[in-house]
């Protein structure tokens, strides 16, 4: 069989404390695959900047000079991890690349299972999940969180990978397919699973970040986990709808018990009732009223059709 090119793609944000060293690490795993036979001599490392407001960008364009096989998109500004992502990915798509490999460019996800991916791509899986076998090295906050998040999701119906991030393999025809999928708002973790094919799984460990600050804190964590439900299901405006219908009628009910006591001469203590009934119905519209507006957001940023990410500058 034919050695595929494999390229490794790496979205960076403000990681100047870590690229030169994930740099040498990704360099001489790809020297090994080479030397093993398991990839082509010319992959490459390609970094997407985020927008990097460090010297992220000047670093790639030194490691370019000291590797070689390491090349570049620069994003104008920021756009976040996932355009990042789908920048690499559009990027490569119909090229003569026959795997493209996704990891954070911090390394807790274990380098050493691209590997395992290609050889498993060698052997027909067309895409390959890397998955983190136990949560040991996440704070029991961020552990719990992942974990609702997941049951959340499944149980709104969306096929996902649990403990999968974004580091994955995918060959070029999982990247034409990925290509139809033109919303504007992306949940990557969603999409792949969609697509189909041929896939397959590789288990890890991830360590503790090294350096550099995480680029998801909790208010980004809300807002991706917000993103993910979504775009992927109708469920909230569902629940919405039902609880509207639910509270209409235990109000018929309650309509009913006053009507009945009044009959009987009983009385009612109408201040308590009034109150909670104004503040229950209005926090409950209040809440409607978010959750259609963010569906209807959505629409509004989809039908703009503005482009997700713009290159101001390419290094190959």
């Amino acid at each position: 069989m034919a050695e595929k090119k494999l390229a490794i793609v790496l979205p960076a944000y403000n990681e100047e404390p870590v690229i030169e060293k994930t740099t040498k690490i990704l360099h001489e795993l790809l020297e090994k695959m080479i030397s093993e036979q398991q990839v082509s001599a010319d992959s490459f490392i390609m970094y997407v900047d985020d927008g990097s407001k460090d010297k992220t960008w000047e670093l790639v364009n030194q490691l370019r000079e000291q590797y070689g096989a390491v090349q570049g998109l620069r994003f104008s500004k920021n756009f976040g991890h996932q355009n990042a992502l789908i920048a690499g990915m559009e990027y490569l798509t119909d090229t003569d690349i026959d795997y493209v490999v996704t990891i954070d460019a911090d390394l807790q996800d274990d380098p050493n299972a691209i590997v395992e991916m290609v050889q498993l791509a060698n052997k027909g899986k067309d895409i390959v999940y890397g998955v983190r076998n136990d949560r040991t090295s996440d704070t029991f906050i961020k552990r719990f969180t992942a974990q609702s998040f997941y049951k959340v999701m499944s149980s709104l119906g969306v096929n996902s990978i649990p403990n999968h991030a974004d580091f994955r393999l995918v060959d070029q025809k999982v990247l034409r397919a990925f290509g139809e999928y033109q919303e504007r708002e992306m949940f990557l973790r969603g999409i792949f699973p969609m697509i189909g094919f041929n896939e397959a799984k590789v288990y890890y460990a991830r360590a503790e970040r090294e350096a550099g600050e995480t680029k998801y804190p909790m208010r980004k964590m809300i807002q991706f986990a917000a993103t993910g439900i979504t775009s992927f299901s109708i469920s909230p405006i569902t629940f919405v709808r039902n609880t509207g219908i639910a509270i209409f009628g235990f109000s018929i009910l309650f309509l009913i018990y006053i009507i009945v006591g009044w009959a009987f001469g009983g009385t009612t203590a109408g201040w308590p009732t009034l109150m909670v009934s104004i503040w229950m119905l209005g926090g409950l519209q209040l809440v409607a009223i978010g959750i259609i507006g963010e569906y209807i957001g959505k629409i509004f940023m989809e039908v703009k059709h503005r482009p997700r990410y713009i290159i101001a500058e390419k290094l190959n």
